[in-house]
């Protein structure tokens, strides 16, 4: 039981870091003094290092340890922590973003791994994966939630808050089963190519929602992701040691679990974001307000993540993940005809939790997809391709729609998201994911 609350407080409090920081960021510009342009970096930092880095971290897991892993990349999220709340400065503060988002890469996989290491196939993994998804569901409810509360108090408690909880997960995570070490070698020139590709992937997609799609560094960063990744797989095709095992795409389902989580994320980042937006600018809550009115996504994700958790080990993932993401859109096509007047008790609330339900029946077929199968050798960078599918998609939903004015049709874009991850995880996935770990072929 410890382990899991290990394991579950490390996965909160990596989601929840990717949006406390956006309601403190009013306060953080005055404060210190941030221009407009050094403010996007403030958010942009974390997600380019957390994106960039999570191949990195998942196969660092496999080859040196992940238990070992998974505590530097905690130990190095809360000094960065720390640095964040002390930062005089604009320059500092992005900086210690930076460095969080390299702390989150080594621990997220590693986390998604250990489960594989610590519960046994069945019932007490399925169990496990529940818990997990649940927190990866409502980290981003907590974290406004939070976001509102410490930053009325001080912003910099946004980043201080991470310190107990850091030292915490630190001395809880002596439970978790220690994974002997892969045979193998870190593949130096995957690391580069793929980690750099992902990083101007993110930076391409994140400039070109702020910037325009035609800006000249938006296309740019495109060019060099689309080179170095192509590389990058022609490097993992032909390495002994690759840094990413392409067997691990030819599996179907494995496949699919990771294009349906694409699409979860963009929907799921796209919604937050226009959902805290609606709340704040159209219906006038305080930060602390929108966050206690997003409560019910937490209970309904964490209520259907463990329905569908003892589901998983029955049926097909897609008999669970198709519906829930066809259940989420009806809830965003709610939410799209909401107006300035929306009542919270009859509409807002109810539209919020029917979504939640459909959300959290989605990530644990598709997470146990991802990593069920795969040989003990490739489970963390199997984990950190989930990891990074949900981050990329993330960055493509929010950028794609953040240019949408009217608030109605963005929580209609995103429905149509959330189909169309639905639609991918009943074409795609065919059969149940959660079989006893096998070499992946």
């Amino acid at each position: 039981m410890l382990a899991l609350l290990v394991i579950a407080a490390a996965q909160l409090v990596v989601v929840v870091d990717a949006t406390i920081t956006n309601i403190a960021l009013p306060s953080i510009q005055n404060d210190l003094h941030v221009s407009d342009a050094d403010l996007a970096w403030v958010v942009n930092a974390y997600a380019l290092a957390f994106g960039g880095l999570l191949l990195l971290g998942g196969r660092a897991g496999d080859l040196f340890g992940r238990r070992r892993v998974f505590r530097l990349g905690i130990a190095v999220f809360t000094l960065a922590s720390l640095l964040g709340g002390l930062a005089p400065g604009a320059g500092a503060l992005i900086g210690a973003r930076v460095l969080q988002g390299a702390g989150a890469a080594l621990a997220a996989p590693s986390a998604l791994a250990l489960i594989t290491t610590t519960f046994p196939a069945g019932g007490p993994r399925n169990r496990a994966m529940g818990v997990y998804a649940a927190m990866g569901g409502v980290g981003g409810t907590i974290g406004m939630l939070l976001g509102g509360a410490l930053t009325g108090v001080d912003w910099r408690w946004v980043f201080f808050i991470n310190i107990p909880i850091g030292v915490l997960i630190l001395a809880g995570s002596r439970t978790l089963a220690e994974a002997e070490r892969h045979p193998g070698r870190l593949d130096v020139p995957g690391a580069v190519t793929g980690t750099g590709g992902l990083v101007a992937l993110v930076h391409g997609i994140t400039r070109g929602g702020e910037h325009g799609w035609g800006d000249g560094l938006t296309l740019l960063s495109f060019g060099a992701a689309l080179v170095l990744l192509a590389v990058f797989l022609r490097l993992q095709a032909r390495s002994a040691h690759p840094m990413m095992p392409l067997r691990l795409l030819r599996d179907r389902n494995r496949s699919g679990s990771y294009a349906t989580m694409l699409f979860m994320g963009g929907g799921m980042f796209a919604m937050f974001y226009f959902l805290t937006l609606y709340m704040q600018l159209v219906l006038g809550y305080s930060p602390v307000e929108a966050g206690f009115a997003s409560m019910p996504f937490s209970i309904g994700m964490a209520a259907a993540a463990g329905l569908s958790s003892r589901l998983s080990g029955r049926v097909a993932p897609r008999a669970v993940a198709g519906p829930g993401l066809l259940i989420a859109a009806l809830g965003l096509f709610w939410f799209s005809t909401l107006g300035a007047d929306a009542s919270y008790a009859t509409e807002l609330m109810p539209a919020a939790f029917v979504t939640a339900l459909g959300l959290g029946a989605g990530f644990v077929p598709m997470t146990l997809g991802a990593v069920s199968g795969v040989a003990p050798s490739d489970t963390g960078i199997s984990s950190a391709v989930l990891n990074t599918a949900q981050q990329i998609g993330g960055a493509v939903g929010l950028a794609a729609l953040a240019g949408t004015t009217d608030h109605g049709h963005a929580f209609l874009g995103t429905g149509l998201i959330f189909l169309a991850g639905a639609a991918v995880v009943t074409t795609v996935v065919t059969t149940a994911a959660q079989r006893e770990p096998a070499p992946a072929t």
